[in-house]
């Protein structure tokens, strides 16, 4: 809840008036904090005034902490940090109901976050600020922790004031490794991790601007920003990544590349580190790696029926190229890791060359590519046709010599599996063409294309039937008749979700299988456009058809299959 509604709130219930209310906020303005601790301090209106009403108007009890004894046991399960982030407190556990005392019960963010730190469902009641913050001080110092936010790190490490920005150019090395050690900065990279890995998030950025510093999570494929700190700390916390991907922080000229194993619990996870130079200074970009989330049970990755039938009957094939394409993102080397994982027999050499390998998986030779060091993909398949295989796994098709030597193999008796980057499975063939292969080999090797996009799925706790307009439906691919019948389903936003009415992603696939028609079609210089009909003839379904049954099924929205399908 924002500083101007409870403010408007309080004013409609006129225990405040207007002129209290813009003083309190000029206030606010000025010093920050919460607007009810400044109406309060101001003399307009108690603290414990503010909890009553606030208790009345969402319908949860208020908490007396006067002489309330906290178990010790809570106080470790609910970090300081968060706890001092969201002015809360727990007070008490019941089965697998926690209760807190919270200065905002309609946070439903604070309430999300205690939810994915302790793992217990949050039962929110209203006390006032400054007793939660005389709670914290008393129940935290004496269970010794010290309680560390990003606020607390921003306070210590605030610059003088003739030093508002730290110019890039200027850092004395001696001087950053002494400040990425420092136990501010190494408490704020390790929460910003925590932060990232309790919602999911596949992707940190770490962004420096002219006169900011931005950090942003990707989570179910979608950016968002997870806080701002201050512009002066982005040196020493990019280079605190660095060190611990045992990078060169000396190095900021050039782009770097570098990995860091964590551990949260019993969880093991990679984190791929990525640097390039801008304009204000290194951005840093942590790709997470979690092996442990890895679906690779290709009946759950979203498949249709017909076209998990076929796909399965493909990688069961004992030669012929098998491609998966798709953008950056989309779960190509998840569906290939689940192929793989599908073939993996004692009686099979599966080797595979990865850049890099993303996850590692028992009984298959996985093989690191290094192009610094002349190890590419077009050397590993080379070295890999003398090492007796039966299955080849290149992780991406990228120029003409690896096309070539990929598809040699494919028709002398292996079955290769890789990635291109098209639009959809027809344009692949346009693609290997383009690179320089002839029509007559890409028509003699290429046994089958699956093309792919992630959705989002609908939050399956917060789901509701919402009414779409039938031309809406219409236009997206629906009949006329099936948009006037179709229910459709959106998230309404609740703690599950972080209230985005999204939890989770489910994969799109259009598999398009090469039979004699088509590869006739191949030899005789047809265009993307006709191979997808003929596809389609011999039961195809595309991308955007594959959407329009997630939608039947309630499992995706209108928006979601518009945002990552063509029409055509």
């Amino acid at each position: 809840m924002g500083s101007q509604q409870l403010g408007q709130m309080l004013l409609t219930a006129n225990l405040i008036t207007p002129k209290q209310l813009e003083r309190a906020l000029a206030q606010q303005k000025t010093l920050g904090g919460r607007i009810g601790s400044h109406l309060a301090k101001l003399g307009y209106i108690s603290e414990e005034e503010i909890s009553s009403f606030l208790s009345r108007q969402y319908g949860v009890p208020a908490a007396d902490l006067s002489n309330i004894k906290i178990d010790p046991a809570l106080t470790k399960l609910v970090p300081a940090e968060l706890a001092d982030k969201h002015s809360l407190i727990p007070l008490s556990r019941a089965g697998s109901v926690l209760t807190v005392a919270m200065a905002n019960p309609s946070d439903i963010f604070a309430i999300d976050d205690v939810k994915f730190v302790t793992g217990y469902n949050v039962k929110p009641m209203v006390a006032p600020e400054s007793s939660i913050r005389n709670a914290l001080n008393k129940h935290y110092e004496t269970a010794g922790r010290a309680r560390t936010s990003v606020k607390d790190v921003q306070q210590q490490e605030q610059p003088a004031a003739d030093r508002d920005q730290l110019e890039v150019g200027e850092v004395n090395l001696a001087e950053l490794y002494q400040a990425t050690e420092d136990s501010p900065v190494v408490k704020l990279v390790n929460l910003v991790l925590i932060d990232a890995i309790k919602k999911g998030a596949s992707d940190i950025h770490l962004e420096p601007y002219e006169k900011g510093f931005r950090i942003r999570f990707r989570v179910d494929g979608v950016l968002y920003e997870a806080m701002s700190p201050l512009p002066s700390l982005h040196a020493a916390v990019s280079s605190r990544v660095k060190i611990m991907a045992r990078m060169d922080i000396a190095e900021r000229r050039m782009p770097q590349d570098g990995r860091i194993k964590v551990k949260l619990g019993q969880r093991e996870l990679d984190l791929r580190i990525s640097t390039v130079p801008t304009l204000f200074g290194e951005k840093v970009v942590m790709r997470l790696l979690n092996r442990s989330s890895l679906e690779l049970d290709m009946a759950k990755l979203g498949f249709e029926p017909q076209a998990l039938t076929t796909f399965e009957k493909a990688i069961l094939a004992p030669y012929g190229m098998i491609l998966v394409t798709g953008p950056t993102g989309s779960g190509k080397t998840t569906t290939l890791y689940s192929a793989l994982t599908r073939l993996n027999r004692a009686e099979t050499n599966i080797m595979t060359a990865e850049d890099p390998v993303e996850y590692n998986l028992a009984g298959i030779n996985q093989v690191q590519a290094k192009p610094d060091i002349g190890l590419n993909f077009p050397a590993l398949l080379r070295s890999f046709l003398r090492q007796d295989p039966d299955i080849i796994m290149v992780g991406e098709i990228r120029d003409y010599d690896t096309a070539e030597i990929a598809i040699k193999a494919a028709l002398t008796g292996h079955l290769v599996l890789s990635t291109l980057h098209t639009n959809d499975a027809p344009s692949t063939v346009s693609r290997l063409i383009s690179m320089g292969i002839p029509p007559y080999l890409v028509a003699a090797s290429l046994h089958l294309v699956l093309a792919q996009r992630l959705v989002r799925r609908v939050c399956v706790e917060c789901r509701q039937e919402v009414t779409v307009p039938a031309v809406a439906l219409q236009d997206i691919g629906f009949t006329e008749a099936e948009a006037k019948v179709l229910i459709c389903y959106r998230g309404k936003g609740c703690m599950a979700c972080s209230d985005t009415g999204y939890r989770g992603r489910i994969a799109l696939f259009e598999v398009m299988l090469l039979n004699e028609e088509i590869r006739e079609a191949i030899l005789r210089g047809a265009s993307a456009v006709e191979l997808r009909e003929l596809g389609h003839n011999h039961g195809m379904i595309t991308l955007r058809e594959s959407g329009l049954q997630k939608m039947r099924d309630g499992v995706t929205t209108l928006d979601e299959v518009a945002r990552v399908t063509s029409l055509f």
